[in-house]
C-alpha cells in the first residue's frame, strides 16, 4: 500500500445549477457532489489545478480520500470524474462518503507482472480486464490487485476465480454464481512474420 495522503480542500457551494458551474469553472474550480452513508448530498466546489494534480496518480481512483470542508475531516471515495471533451479540464466529480462499518462497492485496478517473460518466449499477452469490481470495508480496500503471467505459456490464461484477493475483499462478478468467472488475460503465440518463413524456406532449400 502506499503512503501517500489524499487530502484535499473543499468549501460547501450554496449556487446550483448549469449557469453556477459555468461561472465556478471561469473561476478555476470544479464543482462536486458528496453522497452516500445515509446523509443528505451536499455540493460543494474544489481547486481545479489540485484536482487535476491529483487525478495524474492511480490512488486518487483507488484510495480513501479525505476532504476539509469547512474544518470537518470527511472520508470519502472518487466514484465519477467528468472530462470537458477536448479541453484538459475537469468539469464535475462524484464522491461517495465512507463508513468504516458498511462495504464500499468500488473498482480497483489489476497490476500485471512478468509480461517481459512472455514476451521473450515470443508470446502475447492479452488483457480482457484492467480492472477488477469488488466489496469490501474500507479499512481492507486495496490500491490495487497483482496479477502474476510469469509461468503462462501460448494458451493460458487467468480467470476471477484465480485472482488472490486480500482478506475481506470479494469480487462482485463471482458472488452473482456460475458463468461470471470472466477471463482476466490470455496469453496468445505469435505468428511467425512471412520474411521468417520465407528465410526458413530458403535455409531448407
Amino acid at each position: 500500500m502506499s503512503n501517500t495522503t489524499y487530502t484535499y480542500d473543499a468549501e460547501l457551494r450554496v449556487e446550483t445549477g448549469t449557469g453556477a458551474s459555468r461561472r465556478l469553472r471561469r473561476e478555476d474550480k470544479v464543482p462536486a457532489i458528496l453522497y452516500g452513508a445515509e446523509k443528505e448530498a451536499v455540493a460543494l466546489t474544489l481547486a481545479h489545478k489540485d484536482m487535476i494534480k491529483a487525478q495524474e496518480s492511480e490512488g486518487f481512483y483507488t484510495h480513501i480520500l479525505t476532504l476539509n470542508i469547512g474544518g470537518e475531516s470527511v472520508e470519502a471515495i472518487l466514484k465519477d470524474i467528468q472530462r470537458h471533451p477536448f479541453k484538459p479540464k475537469l468539469t464535475h466529480l462524484d464522491f461517495q462518503r465512507v463508513d468504516a462499518t458498511h462495504k464500499l462497492h468500488t473498482k480497483v485496478p489489476l497490476h500485471f507482472i512478468g509480461e517481459d517473460k512472455v514476451t521473450k518466449l515470443g508470446s502475447t499477452v492479452v488483457h480482457q480486464l484492467t480492472e477488477v469490481e469488488i466489496t469490501c470495508l474500507p479499512k481492507a480496500l486495496p490500491e490495487f490487485v497483482e496479477v502474476n503471467v510469469s509461468d503462462l505459456v501460448a494458451g493460458d490464461s487467468i480467470h476471477l476465480s484465480e485472482l488472490k484477493l486480500p482478506s475481506g475483499v470479494q469480487s462482485v462478478e463471482l458472488a452473482k454464481g456460475e458463468g461470471h468467472d470472466q477471463s482476466i488475460v490470455t496469453i496468445k503465440a505469435n505468428k511467425a512474420a512471412p520474411a521468417e518463413d520465407e528465410e526458413a524456406s530458403d535455409a531448407a532449400e
